[in-house]
């Protein structure tokens, strides 16, 4: 591919991002308006907090993407035993909010160390795979990889299932990608399924969120999956318009979080939500682009790594707030209220167009 054209390619994915993370923010204000007045008397005060990480997140990306990405393979082994410690640290004296431990407190700060081990995970099971990449038709490697990650699966799944299920996905798209051999993959699948089965069932509230899942009508638990329907339902084609939704007064708790999208079609319709969808699957193009293009296999590893992150992160949160799938919490990127989560994702983006500036 040319050096000009490359060049458009990297505008392209800045700008989809751009207009993202725009359009998140007008639809954060929105949804968050009435809960940020009525608990902090501040209409503004969700806003603001997101419009301050978006630009640390922004400063991040520009920085990393003029960094060199082979630089950070001498990191990402010291980076995911971070990873690994700061899961302990949140089991040990983590912040815990709305009946879920995942937030460690820095003074006045507070962050989510699950959003830090989605990006080490990327760059260390990159740096392991090119260790191993002469044997990768080894079903032996494949496992060893894959059980290289188990360690901060287990303690981000502790508290957070959804971003454990986030990181085994992750970890299987970038062996895929790695792999000459794709029949192992049946095992890989059988494994991971067997694996999620027997965490489900080391804790009872996780197999009761399955029975709310059936039956959400049937439970206490089952109201915020059943109020995120209602929002859906009555949104129609075209929406109620812009900040003329009803559920997000109260009726869908924390509506800013994880049911975003519930909002979004209340107030937008099916052809405001299939916009938002529209966007992301652009953004996930761009980097399958990047990914096939990219100068060598470690470039393609990363590429490919967040492209995972971002595909399955969209596609649970929305089968979440369509009751899909059991209800976990997961946030929408760039439009879902979540400081840590915004900027560790546009440092993954700067990660990327790292890849994407080195082709030749």
């Amino acid at each position: 591919m040319e050096r000009s054209k490359q060049r458009a390619y990297d505008y392209a994915l800045v700008i989809v991002l751009g207009i993202i993370i725009v359009t998140g923010l007008v639809i954060l204000y929105s949804t968050s308006a009435y809960n940020g007045k009525l608990k902090f008397q501040d209409s503004f005060y969700y806003l603001k907090k997101q419009i301050f990480a978006t630009l640390l997140g922004i400063a991040g990306m520009w920085i990393i993407a003029r960094v060199d990405y082979h630089v950070w393979k001498k990191w990402s082994v010291p980076g995911y035993l971070v990873s690994v410690l700061l899961g302990i640290a949140v089991l040990l004296i983590g912040d815990e909010y709305n009946g879920s431990k995942r937030w460690l407190s820095l003074g006045p700060f507070s962050f989510q160390p699950s959003e830090f081990a989605k990006v080490a995970v990327i760059l260390f099971l990159t740096y392991v795979i090119m260790r191993n990449v002469k044997s990768m038709g080894k079903f032996t490697t494949v496992c060893k990889i894959v059980v290289s990650v188990l360690p901060v699966v287990g303690l981000v799944g502790a508290s957070n299932l959804s971003t454990a299920i986030i990181i085994l996905g992750i970890a299987v798209v970038l062996v895929f990608v790695a792999s000459p051999k794709y029949g192992q993959f049946a095992w890989m699948i059988f494994l991971g399924c067997a694996f999620m089965g027997i965490f489900l069932a080391m804790e009872s509230y996780r197999l009761e969120r399955l029975q709310i899942w059936r039956h959400p009508e049937n439970y206490e638990k089952g109201y915020q999956t059943l109020q995120g329907l209602y929002a859906i339902g009555s949104g129609g084609l075209f929406g109620k318009g812009f900040g003329s939704s009803i559920q997000k007064l109260g009726f869908v708790p924390e509506a800013q979080n994880d049911m975003i999208f519930s909002i979004i079609c209340e107030e937008l319709g099916l052809v405001g939500a299939s916009f938002v969808l529209l966007l992301f699957l652009i953004l996930i193009w761009r980097f399958f682009v990047i990914a096939s293009h990219a100068p060598d296999l470690e470039g393609a590893l990363i590429a490919s790594g967040t492209m995972a992150h971002m595909m399955i992160q969209v596609i649970l949160n929305i089968a979440v707030v369509t009751n899909t799938i059991p209800n976990t919490g997961i946030t929408l990127p760039f439009i879902s209220y979540g400081g840590t989560s915004v900027m560790f994702l546009l440092f993954e983006m700067g990660l990327v167009l790292n890849v994407s500036s080195l082709v030749k």
